[in-house]
């Protein structure tokens, strides 16, 4: 026997809330196996979660696009602020400077080899601490560093933490949205279970087959458990 399955998709919903409406505007009210009331609460909601979910789709959507430009920008600010420290580190190597310059950029002075940057995060500090670094330097008359310069790499970290932000507001309006969409999707589920009861309850006297096919005009959804079809195949 097959069972009554609720939609288990946001497509599925609407589906199932526009099949309503659709049987609404077909049939005369007391031709319609549930009741207006029912129609004009299914009427209301549909379009605020249709549109609610596109918008979430959207989101999701444009959040994908930041996020394969921001790793774009991310990969090429890593790359310019660990050449600038390599750079640094020739320059202490060949006597141009002295170890101590390393604290401006917060690394130990003796430390030799570039940081770790694997990270968003640890590319937002990195770059912060050489760009806030490299310029206290310069303001005591230092001499400066090409190839990169500092220019280019403020460019670079600039464009990173652009897109890093336009990434980070996008994730938080997605997560908001996420929690809207939940809860619109508990209200849909127990307009259409509502719904279908009506519909069920409308057509209890009839015979299961035809119950169901005309329960299935208005969007209700049977299945078979696993083996079932066939079992009744094979007993006609």
């Amino acid at each position: 026997m097959p069972y009554r399955r609720l939609p288990n998709t946001d497509q599925a919903r609407l589906r199932a809330l526009k099949a309503a409406i659709s049987k609404g505007a077909l049939l005369r009210p007391n031709e319609l196996a549930f009741s207006q009331s029912t129609l004009l609460q299914i009427k209301a909601f549909y379009p605020h979660f249709e549109q609610l979910l596109n918008q979430y789709q959207d989101n999701r959507d444009r959040q994908a696009k930041v996020g394969k430009i921001l790793a774009e920008h991310f990969r090429a600010a890593r790359l310019y602020i660990s050449h600038f420290l390599q750079v640094v580190n020739l320059c202490i190597a060949r006597g141009e400077l002295k170890p101590s310059v390393r604290a401006y950029y917060g690394l130990d002075e003796d430390e030799r080899s570039v940081p770790e940057i694997g990270t968003e995060q640890q590319l937002l500090s990195w770059g912060k601490q050489l760009v806030t670094g490299e310029e206290a330097r310069m303001a005591t008359g230092a001499t400066r560093i090409y190839n990169p310069s500092l220019a280019m790499v403020k460019i670079k970290y600039a464009k990173f933490v652009e897109y890093y932000n336009i990434h980070k507001d996008l994730l938080s309006t997605s997560q908001k949205l996420m929690e809207k969409v939940s809860e619109y999707r508990n209200q849909a589920d127990a307009i259409i279970t509502g719904m279908w009861n009506e519909v069920e309850k409308n057509y209890e006297d009839l015979e299961p087959d035809p119950r169901r096919e005309y329960c299935s005009e208005y969007g209700v959804v049977y299945v078979y458990r696993p083996g079932e079809k066939a079992q009744e195949e094979g007993s006609l």
